[in-house]
Order: C-alpha cells, then structure tokens, then sequence
C-alpha cells in the first residue's frame, strides 16, 4: 500500500499487538517464556547475540517452533554475510516477519518480497528514508531506534541527564512516525533501556500511545504489562469516547458535545482509542 491524499482511518493498523519483547536467539530456553510474557516476540541474530554465537544462534531458531503469528526475527543488516546466513536459515522455518535492522535503502526491504518487514530506521540515512522505506509493499511497520541512530551520528548519548530525549533524537521519532503513517503503515517506539526506572517507561509508553505508535518494543519482560496498560484506554477514557461516538450519530458536521466542539478528527481519535480499547471503531460518521 502507498500513500494518498486521504490517508486511512488507521494507519496504525498492527497484527502483533502493543508489547513486543526481544529475545536474544542465542538463548532458546527463553523463547517460550518470552512468548508467553509479550503479545509478540522479536528473536534476536543481531545486536543481542556475540559474533562467534550467531551460528548457534541462527540453528537454535531455525529448530524453533514458535507461533508464526506472533513471532519477529531481526536478522542482521542487509549486505552482510550474516544477513545471508540468516535468511538461509530462516527459509526452513513458518516466520515470514522480518525486522531488518539499519534499514536505509528501501531496495533492500523490497529483495524480501516472501517477508513482511518491519524497517528498523536507526541511522541518519534510515530516517531521512523513512518514507520511502514505508512505502514498500511489504512493509508492515517502521521503527526507530536511538541508540544506533546517536552512534551514527557520532553522538555519545541518546538522552539528557533527566531522561528525556535529546532535541535530534525527538526529531527522528516523529519523522518514523509521521512517515509510516501517511504510507498507512504502522510506527513502533523505541526500547526503554533504563530497568529501574518504571515510571519513566510508562510515560513514554502512554506518550507513544497517545502520538499514535502502534506498539513499543521492550527489551525485558517486566516492562510488556506496563507498556500494555499504557496503550490500553482506561475505561473512563473508553466511556467517554463511546459517549462521543453516540452523540456523533445523526449529526452532520460540528455540533456540540459536554461543553466542546466536535468535529471530525476528534471523532478519529475516538475511535481510536476504541480500537485500542478492543471495541468497535467504525459507530460514528465515517
């Protein structure tokens, strides 16, 4: 699918669900726990495992027999013997879902034809080919990452010292952002690498959710339920946006509603926040 003038009602449609969990694909006594714990797993052949383990690594997920719907593998970057190596391993197995790590060339997401491909777009080429790298069919998502991105740049910290993203690290978020939404792709934030900081994550998670990310990938399985709460409504806000949507019936263009003028995209955003919720979203003016 490519872009528009009228851009989906969803954009950020995603078959995997809001908490993603990577596994490293040199443990294989974690896959099923990481499975059980996340909506989705990622396995890991590339940063997470040691050069001299990727061969026992790529073997142990070849012989795994994870559910295909709710696995990711990210193999290693493309051009690469390693990227080779997995993609033979790989061929052997049900996973069809690739992330492809330093994504920047969208001929290289549209050599995986037999894949749906989440484009990770963590270096400067990768974001400022953001766009054109969700526009390849099989683009399911994009997502960004910080750390390589700060790397690639010759940077030394993706962060302030109180947490919040630096000012070009923010830019590169929306950027992925708004390119996977007007090609009607979903986005997926970045790992939260701080374990001890709870309340950090949470933050950014329902900042996430609220920007219109459709998942953010977690890096150990206790931070999956509360990047879950994050993206799930409340039931209050799930009320309210199913009051609106009542309210909305028979109404033609902007009317009032508790005090507030409604129009169309406030209308949107309550029907996201219904799917997000797991109700309908399609009551309402369309």
């Amino acid at each position: 699918m490519t872009g528009s003038d009228s851009p989906p009602e969803d954009p950020g449609a995603f078959p995997f669900g809001a908490g993603l969990l990577f596994c490293p694909g040199d443990r294989p006594d974690r896959y099923a726990k990481a499975a059980a714990r996340a909506d989705a797993v990622i396995l890991d052949l590339e940063d997470a495992v040691a050069p001299a383990d990727k061969p026992a690594a790529r073997e142990a997920v070849a012989a795994s027999r994870l559910d295909p719907e709710r696995t990711l593998v990210r193999v290693n970057p493309a051009g690469t013997a390693d990227f080779a190596a997995d993609l033979a391993a790989l061929s052997t197995t049900a996973y069809r879902t690739l992330m492809l790590p330093k994504a920047q060339d969208p001929g290289d997401v549209r050599a995986l034809a037999g894949y749906g491909v989440v484009a990770l777009c963590e270096t400067a080429a990768g974001v400022l080919h953001a766009a054109a790298l969700a526009a390849e069919p099989n683009t399911l998502a994009l997502m960004w990452g910080a750390e390589d991105l700060i790397a690639s740049l010759g940077g030394t910290s993706s962060r302030e010292d109180g947490g919040a993203y630096r000012a070009v690290a923010l830019h590169a978020r929306s950027a992925v952002l708004l390119a996977a939404a007007a090609q009607g792709k979903a986005a997926v934030d970045a790992v939260y690498l701080d374990l001890e900081d709870a309340a950090g994550l949470e933050a950014e998670a329902r900042d996430a959710a609220a920007s219109g990310f459709a998942a953010k990938a977690c890096i150990h399985p206790g931070q999956v339920g509360m990047v879950r709460a994050a993206f799930a409504p409340d039931p209050a806000e799930a009320a309210a946006a199913r009051a609106l949507l009542d309210a909305a019936a028979g109404q033609a263009g902007v009317f009032r509603f508790n005090g507030r003028m409604v129009d169309e995209p406030l209308l949107r955003h309550a029907r996201a926040v219904l799917r997000r919720a797991g109700h309908s979203a399609t009551d309402g003016p369309a």
